[in-house]
């Protein structure tokens, strides 16, 4: 394909009471947890139909990300930070979106259909368009899986009112498997194909804006930008292949960063570092609150000194980790001595908990 898309499937757009079911559930639940938008959204997201009741196919495109480093194997580098794969270079939001602009503005002048682009910003649900568009299934870890590019691609959606004859929809291959289930260092999934988000380390390092649960720290481990154990583990992978598009191959300073060098970056060196990226959204506080709790699982004294230079930021946020990093890479005595000074001139009461009770 000219675009370098790995597959593409058409869908016929209808109702799927099912499928709004799931998501009414999901929300009943507080799954969602601080993502206010999807409740905001529900009723569009329910259905296509909703969104834009003029839509008759959806045209869904996979983009490969595969990348040649093992996902697992950066969680033992305790010193470096592990940066979620699909976010080691360009914001692939950008990237998918570029494409398909391209292909639907060749498709509206062709046909004279309309058209609209989507790639993961608006209110549809384009996983369960994939599946009906033959493109892979929803496994248990709720992500898509392909028989052919196993969890490693982003999908992204083409609306338009042209009648376009639909694909076989894909079915379930997970069968007895529940790797991706039993490697979840947080419990997120309260059951198969079921996520609670709140739980979940992606949600909690990216989405999450305030102070991070302390019984989810010690599990986020060296992770700073969101998880892929659930798809790492997944054996469809093995029919994975690198990514060709170069806009999406990792770049090696995001490959394993010392920890000792993200914990030295302000706001402007934070931004020049991750210009383009999506790990740019999070914002500098939030991201350095994940470097933070790494710091502090990394069991190296050696990183004291850098914390401890950030221990009085500007953002409580951060303090607040600082303390906690502090805690674990410390002497009880030494932590002690340290709280004095630190809480005579601290007046945030988060950052307070977190000195009086690491």
């Amino acid at each position: 394909m000219a675009e370098g898309f790995a597959t593409i499937g058409f869908a016929r757009v209808s109702e799927d009471p099912a499928q709004a079911g799931r998501l009414r559930h999901f929300i009943a639940q507080g799954h969602h947890g601080s993502m206010g938008w999807m409740a905001d959204t529900e009723e569009r997201r329910a259905s296509p139909l909703n969104l834009w009741p003029a839509a008759r196919t959806a045209i869904v495109l996979a983009q490969n990300y595969a990348q040649d480093i093992d996902p697992l194997e950066r969680l033992k580098t305790r010193d470096t930070g592990v940066i979620s794969v699909y976010a080691l270079n360009r914001d692939y939001h950008d990237v998918v979106k570029g494409k398909l602009k391209r292909i639907a503005q060749w498709l509206a002048h062709e046909s004279g259909a309309d058209v609209k682009v989507f790639v993961d910003t608006a209110p549809l649900m384009e996983k369960p368009l994939a599946q009906k568009a033959g493109l892979g299934w929803q496994g248990k870890h709720t992500n898509l899986v392909s028989r052919t590019l196993g969890s490693w691609f982003f999908i992204g959606t083409i609306l338009t009112t042209a009648e376009i004859e639909a694909a076989a929809a894909e079915t379930d291959h997970c069968g007895s498997c529940r790797s991706c289930l039993d490697i979840c260092p947080t419990n997120a999934f309260p059951a198969p194909y079921q996520l609670d988000a709140r739980r979940c380390i992606s949600y909690l390092t990216i989405e999450h804006e305030g102070h991070i649960a302390r019984e989810f720290r010690a599990p986020i481990g060296n992770r700073v930008y969101g998880c892929d154990d659930c798809l790492a583990v997944c054996p469809w992978n093995k029919y994975a292949t690198k990514a060709s598009e170069e806009k999406l191959l990792a770049r090696d300073e995001l490959k394993a960063p010392r920890l000792r060098n993200l914990l030295a970056l302000d706001d402007s060196a934070f931004r020049a570092l991750f210009a383009a990226s999506p790990v740019k959204r999070t914002g500098r506080d939030r991201f350095m609150r994940n470097v933070l709790i790494a710091a502090g699982n990394s069991g190296d004294s050696t990183l004291v000194p850098a914390v401890l230079a950030v221990a009085r930021d500007a953002s409580p946020l951060v303090r607040a980790m600082a303390a906690w990093a502090l805690s674990r890479l410390l002497p009880p005595a030494d932590f002690a001595e340290l709280r004095t000074s630190h809480m005579l001139a601290e007046t945030d009461p988060d950052v307070r908990d977190e000195w009086e009770d690491p």
